[in-house]
């Protein structure tokens, strides 16, 4: 890989942001978001997102003889310079579960501004199979003027960030490469090669890399949809799914998944793209989308317990209060991104109970915008008729359990995280 080549990691995010960090140890990096005080808290050492190691960042920012490095951007004549370009957008869904290809799309018309004869752009955001050819590229054709294959390239190379894991981090998780051409899948192997001391794998084609990525998690979601389903089963039959689960994995090749909510940027949203891709060639797929309405479900299924729970306590449901302990879609994590504590929020609320979120790790100001909950600003809690324990975060293993006890609450620890015998009720 020529180290003298310019790379451009548009989308300075989850995966964007540690992604650039490590190709600046090597390369001159430009890190481009269009989100002017995204790039100015960065350039202050600031990481909402949490994932960036701030003295790794401070480091490579500094300029050297070397010419390596990076520079964090929100004009897009800084990246004309590039001849790499490594989209890491997001690629949500909208509110009928489609695809949303805005941000991604929007992306491929500003490289095609600045695209050269020569250059390559890589594809990170996760998409269903043959969106890079058949979306993205006549996007970066129709605006650079450029023939694809011809003038400029593409490759796909699909994240696999763990947001919160500080274990399974980027250079740790082998990488699935792959090139519009032979040559320039060599070529962009060898460069995510160069910093992921796992390994990569050259995938055959672009297709089958952007496949791969669409069943990690697809398999994962159906997975966790069948304990989750489980626990619906076990509930009714008055047995702990834990336990069960416990006494399974004893057997070697039982596959330990735990039952829970499943939201996120990807879990809760990729099985839903290769869904849209089968359904557009004329195939419903049955267990894919049996998987994903059985976890969308499992927020309902917790607020309903609850309703019950209080009512064979004698509560008043109107005005009663709960506390839900966790908003981030996972432990230890900032990202509120399709968060399923939402739909117990919402169902909660449903009943005109009172309900007040808790969470020392999630943006107040973002949740505040995108979901309308003003959160708790601290963690001295009132009295409560329930507490639902709804993200696993470290901290909440410091609350004081037994004093919402003494005060008769009802304890609902849907992660299976605290002592059982401080909790009335778990998944």
């Amino acid at each position: 890989m020529n180290k003298e080549k310019q790379i451009a990691v548009i989308g300075l995010g989850y995966v964007g942001l540690p992604l650039a960090i490590e190709f600046a140890k090597q390369y001159a990096v430009c890190g481009f978001d269009i989100n002017v005080r995204r790039v100015a808290e960065l350039i202050h050492l600031e990481d909402t997102t949490h994932e960036a190691d701030l003295h790794t960042l401070a480091l490579v920012m500094q300029p050297n003889a070397a010419k390596t490095g990076l520079k964090l951007t929100a004009e897009l004549a800084d990246i004309a310079i590039c001849s790499i370009y490594i989209v890491t957008v997001p690629t949500p869904i909208d509110q009928q579960k489609r695809p949303d290809l805005k941000p991604l799309l929007e992306a491929s018309k500003m490289i095609g501004v600045v695209l050269k004869k020569g250059d390559i752009v890589v594809y990170e955001s996760t998409v269903y199979p043959g969106c890079t050819e058949e979306d993205c590229v006549p996007v970066l054709e129709k605006v650079s003027g450029l023939k694809f294959n011809v003038d400029f390239f593409c490759g796909y190379s699909p994240e696999r960030i763990n947001p919160g894991d500080k274990i399974n981090t980027l250079t740790k998780i082998k990488k699935v490469t792959s090139g519009s051409n032979p040559a320039v899948a060599v070529e962009i192997d060898a460069l995510y090669a160069s910093i992921i001391t796992a390994g990569t794998h050259l995938a055959p084609s672009i297709k089958v890399a952007e496949a791969s990525k669409a069943i990690e998690n697809a398999q994962r979601d159906v997975n966790i949809s069948f304990v989750n389903e489980l626990a619906l089963i076990f509930d009714r039959m008055e047995i702990d799914t834990t336990d069960v689960l416990a006494a399974a994995a004893t057997k070697w090749n039982f596959l330990n998944y735990k039952p829970g909510l499943v939201g996120g940027h990807c879990i809760g949203v990729d099985p839903y793209y290769l869904a849209h891709k089968s359904e557009a060639l004329g195939y419903k797929p049955e267990v894919i989308l049996s998987g994903r309405r059985v976890n969308d479900n499992m927020g309902m299924f917790v607020a309903n317990k609850v309703i019950k729970m209080l009512v064979a306590k004698d509560k008043v449901i109107n005005g009663a209060r709960a506390l839900i302990l966790g908003f981030a879609f996972k432990e230890n994590c900032p990202d509120t991104r399709n968060t399923r504590v939402i739909d117990i929020y919402k169902e909660l609320k449903s009943f005109s109970m009172q309900v007040d979120v808790y969470d020392p790790w999630a943006n107040p100001t973002e949740v505040k915008a995108e979901y309308h909950i003003q959160m708790l600003e601290n963690d001295n809690f009132k009295n409560y008729d329930v507490v639902i324990l709804a993200v696993a975060h470290q901290q909440f293993l410091e609350i004081d359990y037994q004093r919402f006890r003494e005060q008769g609450t009802i304890i609902f620890d849907t992660k299976s995280f605290i002592n059982r015998h401080l909790a009335d009720a778990r998944l």
